[in-house]
């Protein structure tokens, strides 16, 4: 068994398999892993590191394919990838098509990966910053001195798939030149106003940055979304197919969440108005003469 670790890169991984197809290596003598699961394996085969006399030819669509299933994670994450690559090289092209055992986890994958980005921008919530209060942060300078420039805006999130660096993109263009960070429990990305810097290992101060900033407007939002919140038309099962409950702990309004789904519960789903509303006086209403 041969034992690689590709760092978790599709280009680390790409330059890896071009090199097992050309001495033709079957998929069943390969395995991803990371470094210290290598001793676990042992290859009695000895193989040039050069490339072998073997050329492959590959749709440009399958490049594609297995970049965007790349971001997925979970287990046999590289070496579902190998298999498809070395049966469509071997003129089986079927493996790319979802009506494939193989092609449908392909794109079983895909489907999530593509959820996860949708995720990250129905669900992340920016938090703009007070100049002088980063500003007096020296950690937070220190680590982004490869920009000189500090962020306006900060948002934490937890995505469950490696979709950051290409779901960000999306920002780009609706922030306009604002400056902007997002970071997670892994990685982290920077937009300057310029340039989008990705970093794969977030730093420690922007994970507490974005994770300890304080919305200036939270309350304001809070009292917004407590009553346009419609009980009246509450489904819990429709609204966390929508709205998972792993993101609530992230958003500001998600501590509100659990207890307006139980007011619903207990007859506000009735009557449909909130608690603060239905207990306000009336005005009365005279007739003009």
């Amino acid at each position: 068994m041969i034992v690689l670790d590709c760092d978790d890169l599709f280009e680390t991984w790409r330059q890896q398999a071009r090199w097992l197809l050309s001495h033709q290596i079957d998929p069943d003598q390969v395995s991803w892993s990371v470094k210290e699961d290598a001793d676990l394996f042992a290859s009695d085969d000895h193989y040039p590191p050069h490339n072998g006399p073997f050329q492959a030819r590959v749709p440009l669509e399958l490049l594609a394919l297995l970049q965007n299933a790349a971001q997925y994670c979970g287990d046999q994450r590289w070496s579902l990838l190998y298999e498809v690559l070395w049966r469509v090289s071997h003129g089986d092209r079927t493996a790319m098509l979802a009506g494939d055992k193989l092609g449908s986890e392909v794109h079983r994958r895909l489907k999530q990966v593509s959820r996860e980005a949708h995720h990250l921008h129905a669900f992340l919530r920016f938090i703009a910053l007070p100049p002088c209060n980063v500003g007096k942060d020296l950690e937070v300078k220190a680590a982004l001195l490869e920009t000189q420039k500090l962020p306006e805006y900060v948002a934490w999130h937890e995505p469950a798939h490696d979709i950051l660096h290409s779901a960000s993109q999306h920002f780009v263009g609706r922030m306009g030149k604002h400056r902007w960070m997002i970071a997670t429990p892994k990685d982290g990305v920077f937009y300057d106003g310029e340039r989008l810097i990705h970093k794969r290992q977030c730093p420690a101060a922007w994970q507490s940055l974005a994770r300890n900033a304080d919305d200036p407007h939270g309350e304001l939002w809070l009292t917004y979304y407590s009553h346009i919140f419609n009980r009246a038309r509450l489904n819990p099962k429709v609204m966390q197919g929508h709205l998972p409950t792993r993101f609530w702990k992230n958003l500001p309004e998600g501590p509100l969440i659990p207890a307006l789904i139980s007011e619903a519960r207990t007859g506000k789903q009735r009557d449909g108005q909130a608690r603060q509303i239905a207990e306000r006086r009336g005005k009365v209403i005279r007739s003009g003469h």
